[in-house]
């Protein structure tokens, strides 16, 4: 099993700390006796300064759009007790957030699971979609920015998914709490689409790198609904912490900038830990365009995603298997690249090895090595006293498959088989009658 020194890729919160402002702001909250309940839906002043970060897509919304909850997953309970009806199914995504499915079972629901796929960048197609909907079902939930596989859509992909809700007069459920952690271009919301049966789930846990802090929102364009959220709050928590509601406040406010600071480094992160996954034989990655995580296809024959990710595990390597997250899951492992750089380089240095060994010591070679092979091949042939020149024809054969090949195997590897195959060759020519 894994030791102490080994690299966490399976966490996915934030390495960073809350803004400073945050934290000092919670401890003179409650100093000043901010440690009693408080309205259920949260503080006025949060809610509304909650509700005008939305303007831009929604300019009628105000505080009366907003519940405060203690976390996103709170917020997720709250809409699927509310909304969910024994008999009832909610279309879910598959690979998905592990707490989703059993939310709606709790709540006396059946998860109605449809594909995000590798082949399909992790977004359904609508006739996945259109295949699993039927008289049950009450709304549909989407994640994106996604966990587990950091995908996301463009404004046409959401406006597709928006038009089948409405096609279907489904509730809308959008788990944005990766909204501010975007890369190469700027987060779309389902609340901009112009329907009202919307409800976003956020979470301040990935803002501001408090985790730990439970506390998160729930906002809808439809005001009737919140309401009945609210009162599924009161059932479920009462109310959220006060004093953490003004240190939030004070983030939002005084450190909006904040996110964005962190998202510059998990972008460098994002692009170092794909490059270096994509030059391992047997792993395909997608480059995410939001939150933390990676996704990686990875084959090693024989093999099924848990027990690679143990093997892993035993090398030095924490990550989670696909499986955590779904069937569909299989043949990926998670990465979170919520550790520093080092730490990436030194987990994936971990991560090739392992995969090395398990796929027999095969690893990928760059150009330069491929065409060395090549030219070597080239020569022994040509230059073989037993063939002479009589054997430039399948020495350029055989070379040529080396190059083609050896971006797979190593040229180690490879060249080992093309020895082989050349030994087998000489003695097949050697022991064969000259035709007259």
């Amino acid at each position: 099993m894994a030791g102490d020194d080994a690299v966490q890729f399976g966490l996915g919160e934030p390495d960073f700390q809350p803004p400073s402002i945050a934290i000092e702001a919670f401890t003179k909250a409650m100093e000043d006796g901010r440690n009693k309940y408080t309205t259920t839906a949260g503080l006025p002043p949060l809610r509304q300064k909650v509700a005008e970060m939305w303007h831009h897509l929604v300019p009628s919304l105000d505080e009366s759009n907003v519940c405060i909850t203690m976390s996103g997953t709170n917020g997720l309970l709250d809409i699927f007790l509310a909304l969910v009806n024994p008999g009832d199914n909610v279309l879910l995504p598959e690979p998905y957030f592990p707490l989703y499915p059993p939310d709606v079972v709790i709540c006396g629901g059946e998860p109605n699971l449809y594909p995000c796929t590798f082949e399909n960048g992790f977004v359904p197609t609508l006739e996945d979609l259109e295949s699993r909907v039927d008289e049950n079902t009450v709304a549909i939930l989407y994640n994106f920015p996604s966990n587990p596989t950091g995908g996301n859509v463009n404004e046409s992909q959401r406006d597709e998914l928006v038009t089948f809700a409405k096609e279907h007069d489904l509730w809308l459920i959008s788990d944005e709490v990766y909204d501010r952690i975007v890369y190469d271009s700027p987060h779309v919301s389902f609340l901009g689409a112009g329907y009202d049966k919307v409800i976003m789930v956020q979470s301040f846990s990935k803002t501001f790198a408090m985790t730990g802090w439970r506390i998160g929102y729930l906002l809808s364009p439809d005001a009737e609904a919140m309401s009945q959220l609210t009162k599924m709050q009161y059932y479920v928590t009462a109310c959220s912490n006060d004093a953490m509601q003004h240190a939030v406040l004070e983030a939002l406010e005084n450190a909006p900038d904040y996110p964005e600071e962190m998202c510059a480094e998990f972008k460098a992160r994002r692009d170092l830990i794909c490059e270096r996954l994509n030059a391992i034989p047997g792993v395909s990655c997608h480059v995410p365009t939001g939150a933390f995580y990676v996704f990686p296809r990875v084959e090693v024959p024989g093999m099924n995603s848990e027990e690679i990710a143990m093997a892993l595990l035993e090398g030095g390597v924490l990550c989670s298997p696909g499986t955590a997250f779904g069937e569909l899951g299989e043949g990926h492992l998670r990465f979170a690249y919520t550790i520093d750089r080092d730490g990436i380089e030194r987990g994936m240095d971990r991560v090739e090895a392992v995969l090395s060994d398990l796929r027999g010591g095969l690893t990928k070679v760059g150009p330069i090595e491929s065409f060395a092979l090549f030219l070597a091949c080239l020569y022994i042939g040509s230059e073989s006293p037993r063939f002479g020149p009589s054997a430039l024809a399948p020495a350029i054969l055989l070379s040529s498959l080396a190059f083609l090949y050896a971006l797979g195997p190593s040229a180690i590897g490879f060249g080992l088989a093309i020895g082989s195959g050349w030994i087998m060759l000489n003695e097949m020519v050697e022991r064969a009658t000259p035709l007259r």
